[in-house]
């Protein structure tokens, strides 16, 4: 601990639970590949390296001076376009589907310490955006803005897990997006999983962001 305390100053815990977690889902990732002789779970590193990329952005604000809005705006988007990612490493618990009875339980070990820390990026990182949001918008609209962003994150991981879209498809094929999306919106009965799916997960990441506000576990 006392590494980490020096690596990371006390202002900035979330960055050394988040290491700490990191380490754990390493460690655990490599002991799976010495059980198994296998690297099924190798995409795991890739998923929570994009989990990262919101949280780096809010700290790289966090640390600059008082941007204009124009940058903030560009800010932003990239981070809300990035965020679903945080979030969707615990759907990766689907693959528990195609685990042994011998494998089970460093499988089950391996995917809750990834989604735990893709939890934490998510919240730690939707904390901080909300206090840079503070200095452009009043406390009411900042909490509007951060519960949209919640449902449009569970939004994202929707069309990250079954549709099978990643974050950089916005720019590299924003075409086929936005005509999915639109078919969506536009035939919600015949895309009613979707909505199902939006609003049940919504609701879930909304219970913890309730939750971690409550407990004031975010510095």
């Amino acid at each position: 601990m006392n590494l980490i305390k020096t690596i990371f100053p006390r202002k900035e815990q979330s960055a050394s639970i988040i290491f700490t977690l990191m380490l754990f889902s390493f460690g655990m990732l490599f002991i799976r590949v010495s059980i198994t002789k296998t690297l099924h779970y190798l995409f795991l590193v890739w998923n929570v390296f994009l989990a990262v990329i919101p949280y780096v952005i809010t700290i790289i604000l966090s640390e600059r001076k008082r941007e204009s809005k124009f940058v903030m705006l560009i800010a932003f988007v990239a981070w809300l376009a990035f965020l679903p990612n945080a979030p969707y490493i615990i759907t990766d618990l689907f693959h528990l589907s195609r685990s042994s009875f011998k494998t089970i339980w460093i499988d089950t070990l391996v995917i809750s310490a990834f989604a735990i820390t893709g939890m934490l990026l998510f919240y730690f990182s939707l904390f901080k955006m909300k206090d840079l949001l503070l200095i452009f918008f009043s406390r009411k609209k900042c909490k509007a803005i951060i519960l949209v962003t919640i449902f449009l994150s569970a939004f994202g991981v929707y069309i990250g897990r079954f549709l099978r879209y990643n974050s950089w498809e916005i720019l590299s094929d924003p075409l086929q997006l936005f005509k999915d999306i639109l078919n969506m919106i536009i035939h919600p009965i015949e895309n009613k999983d979707v909505w199902l799916f939006t609003v049940s997960f919504g609701l879930f990441l909304w219970l913890g962001y309730f939750i971690f506000k409550r407990l004031k576990f975010i510095n």
